[in-house]
């Protein structure tokens, strides 16, 4: 795809939903009220993700270590020989993601940087979208910035990217004619088919899903959502999601994030 192309895809695709369905704004949470998922779950889930032992989202986190330090790609170099110890030089930077990529003109999340970076430094080939590789990897370095407060940048460049994610969370759509805040905004102290509404904040992705029994993405929850209110989902990495991804991290900025979780 050309550059022009690209930006036109980044532009169409963080907005043009906003040209087909009405918005719906919601009252948004008001700070001293937000909340990590993690406080939503049982006691019993919450000792799982607590110990490492037990969380069985450190499988990825332990396979994403491994891959920090295996020389990949034409260039025959690991992430290590770049960013060298992960603790010190990734700790934060889940916390501030997604962020503006200046040659693509558009934001990206974590796991497209990685991919970036396979392809620019290492001359590797992209690693699929939910891939348990890519997965392994995202997980490692977001594990870096456990407990680190979400805070996204204030590059001004973001603003419009936001502003688009911002709406897409107010949207209504899809056959249920529902939006994102009508359940995270406005009825997150109730209860849908017995499990508790949380307030949506994307501190632990990617996370180990019980439902799943696997380890996903934010853009795969953020799938499901659609699916379950009947609207269409769009591919993985489109403009649309990593728009909502960073609206939601905007939105949760301030809580400490706990990736890897683990939710029901």
């Amino acid at each position: 795809m050309s550059l022009a192309a690209d930006r036109l895809v980044a532009r169409a695709g963080g907005f043009f939903l906003l040209f087909a369905f009405s918005v719906a704004l919601a009252a948004e949470i008001p700070r001293g009220e937000r909340r990590s998922g993690y406080t939503f779950m049982s006691r019993e889930t919450q000792a799982m993700q607590d110990d490492r032992t037990t969380n069985p989202g450190m499988l990825w986190v332990l396979e994403g270590e491994a891959m920090w330090d295996r020389k990949e790609g034409a260039a025959n170099r690991s992430c290590a020989q770049c960013h060298r110890n992960a603790a010190k030089s990734m700790k934060g930077v889940a916390a501030r993601y997604p962020a503006f990529d200046a040659k693509l003109h558009r934001p990206v999340d974590l796991a497209q940087r990685i991919n970036i970076c396979r392809t620019a430094r290492q001359q590797a080939s992209p690693l699929a979208y939910e891939s348990k590789e890519l997965l392994a990897l995202t997980a490692y370095v977001a594990a870096q910035s456990q407990g680190s407060t979400i805070a996204p940048t204030n590059d001004k460049r973001l603003t419009p990217f936001r502003s688009a994610g911002r709406d897409f969370f107010n949207l209504r759509q899809g056959q249920l004619n529902l939006s994102c805040a009508q359940c995270h905004d406005d009825n997150w102290r109730g209860r849908l088919a017995g499990s508790a509404i949380t307030q949506a904040h994307p501190t632990g992705y990617p996370l180990y899903r019980l439902e799943w029994q696997t380890m996903g993405s934010l853009q795969r929850r953020i799938r499901n959502c659609l699916i379950g209110m009947r609207a269409e989902p769009f591919e993985y990495g489109a403009p649309n999601y990593v728009a909502l991804e960073l609206y939601m991290m905007w939105r949760a900025r301030g809580l400490p994030m706990d990736s890897p979780a683990v939710r029901p």
